[in-house]
């Protein structure tokens, strides 16, 4: 009998032997072929995992498009502003380089680069004075309260800085050097005329750094958000409040005032700025808004491209052409008034009046006598 032996794995030497070892192969061969199969469904689920993690994102992205191209060609906001923009990346608020920057950010915030100025001395800030009034149109009139977020107070001294600082609004400290704005500036006396120019000098350099803004005076009751009468036409530049109306909305021999109006930042609003401030130099002393009216006069404002409109009294009203119309009117101006007290007394009674109408009661008639003659009067006697 031929020597056979057994294997370490009980069995014979040989073919069995050699079996076996096939067989651990199998197994290993099995086994690795298992990890394998588990290794691709793990691949696959993460694959289609990814997948839907891209199926979501562009499912995101199609709907952001679709809001951007709905907010872009809705032509009425229901919001306080214009229609809202989506802007590109590149647009988006960067760090503030200095103070003016940050106040502009944080007034214009939500609001595509739009903003409400106004500018304030310490006779406009004393309590119980104009910039209270000023502030309780806002919180009478329809609408108006939410405005008070993006409105941003220029203040031209010290005291009517700190007073903005404490009623917690956006407040900005404008600083001319060797001139004291803090007094009651009288019609085209003392420092009227240089803190006007300085005004004018201040609103180009907001439109520089890309804000829109409407300007108002405080001595203006803010009755309806202006937002909702203002042309929304980008093909507009510029609309301005007037002293009267002819009934054409592009026709400049509309008187303007420059007490509320509405301007874009762009190349020809700026433009226009930087000629009118220049200007001063060659205006022989008078005020900004009579050298404004010579430019639409002689063509200048024509010849820097912007497309102006003028505003119509019915909405944006005055004392000079008073046509009050509760029904429609928007704001409301103290021009043609010399003082602040008789401001607050004829201002005072324009409020009085519209708490009267939104009360559905009979408005009486009020001529606004303390601005129109007694201001003037005051003037003659001395």
């Amino acid at each position: 009998m031929g020597s056979q032996f057994t294997c370490s794995h009980g069995c014979p030497q040989g073919l069995r032997c050699t079996a076996g070892v096939l067989n651990t192969r199998s197994e290993a061969m099995r086994s690795s072929e298992k990890r394998g199969r588990t290794v691709s469904c793990i691949m696959a689920n993460a694959m289609d995992h990814a997948k839907g993690h891209v199926a979501w994102l562009v499912l995101g992205l199609l709907l952001l498009s679709g809001l951007c191209y709905a907010f872009i060609w809705t032509p009425m906001s229901t919001g306080v502003f214009f229609g809202y923009q989506c802007r590109p990346s590149s647009s988006f608020e960067s760090a503030p380089r200095d103070e003016l920057d940050r106040v502009l950010q944080a007034a214009s915030r939500g609001h595509n680069r739009t903003l409400i100025i106004t500018v304030l001395n310490k006779a406009y800030s004393e309590n119980h004075g104009m910039l209270d009034l000023f502030l309780r149109s806002f919180s009478l009139g329809e609408g108006t309260r939410p405005l008070l977020s993006h409105l941003l107070l220029v203040a031209v001294d010290q005291t009517a800085y700190d007073r903005c600082m404490a009623l917690g609004l956006h407040c900005y400290k404008l600083v001319t050097d060797g001139v004291d704005f803090s007094g009651e500036e009288f019609y085209m006396a003392g420092n009227f005329v240089t803190m006007m120019w300085r005004r004018t000098q201040f609103l180009g350099e907001v439109l520089r750094r890309g804000y829109s803004y409407i300007f108002t005076d405080t001595d203006v009751m803010w009755l309806r958000n202006p937002f909702k009468t203002l042309n929304q036409s980008l093909e507009v530049d510029v609309q301005f409040s007037c002293d009267g109306f002819n009934g054409r909305p592009y026709d400049p021999a509309n008187p303007i005032n420059t007490g509320f109006f509405f301007v874009r930042s762009n190349t020809q609003t700026i433009t226009l700025f930087n000629a009118w401030y220049e200007a001063k130099n060659s205006s022989g002393g008078l005020k900004e808004q009579d050298v404004l009216k010579g430019m639409v006069k002689n063509g200048t404002v024509e010849e820097t491209g912007v497309r102006v409109r003028y505003l119509d009294t019915v909405h944006f009203g005055g004392f000079c052409h008073d046509r009050r119309d509760f029904e429609r009117l928007t704001t409301m101006h103290a021009n043609c008034c010399r003082t602040v007290r008789a401001k607050l007394v004829d201002l005072g009674l324009v409020l009085e009046d519209w708490r009267t109408y939104r009360r559905g009661e009979p408005v009486p008639p009020n001529p606004h006598k303390t601005c129109l003659v007694d201001s003037w009067s005051e003037l003659h006697k001395h």
